[in-house]
């Protein structure tokens, strides 16, 4: 294994953000990414951060993947994680890094006694969702995302409070 996995810190941001963006382009959404580089550091790399990070850096000290999640309730289980994003950029794909990175996330929710970790898959990203069920996660198809974005939420606000 010519990488390791280890906890982000500050100065893995710009890196970070790097794959935030490549992750939107691979998922057809390159105009997506909203949030800047600043904004990033200080939801997650300040005093009370939002999120944690795990990165997949080489030996030499570049960073090749991430994996981003965050603690939320559920009523029906108690703490659990959202497993935001799992990025390894494209040159460095299948060389085990992904799963590194998906198995950190396991182990810190198992150790830390969480419930569930959840995320989402795009349907047509066909070998996420094979690894997913691979590792014995239910992927559900009667499930749908629901999202409202800061038009809407606005939109809906003005008209209906």
């Amino acid at each position: 294994m010519s990488f390791i996995i280890r906890e982000g810190i500050k100065k893995d941001a710009s890196s970070i953000f790097n794959l935030i963006v490549e992750l939107a382009i691979f998922e057809k959404e390159p105009d997506a990414v909203k949030i800047t580089l600043e904004t990033l550091i200080t939801d997650g790399f300040a005093d009370n951060p939002k999120f944690k990070t795990f990165v997949a850096e080489e030996l030499d000290g570049t960073i090749i993947g991430m994996v981003l999640f965050y603690e939320r309730y559920s009523t029906w289980k108690g703490k659990t994680i959202h497993l935001e994003d799992l990025m390894v950029t494209e040159t460095k794909r299948g060389i085990g890094a992904g799963k590194k990175l998906y198995g950190s996330v396991m182990k810190y929710a198992q150790k830390n006694n969480f419930k569930r970790v959840a995320w989402e898959v795009l349907d047509w990203n066909k070998n996420a969702v094979d690894f997913y069920k691979k590792t014995g996660a239910t992927v559900y198809n009667q499930w749908r995302v629901c999202h409202m974005n800061e038009d809407n939420l606005t939109q809906f606000c003005n008209e209906n409070i």
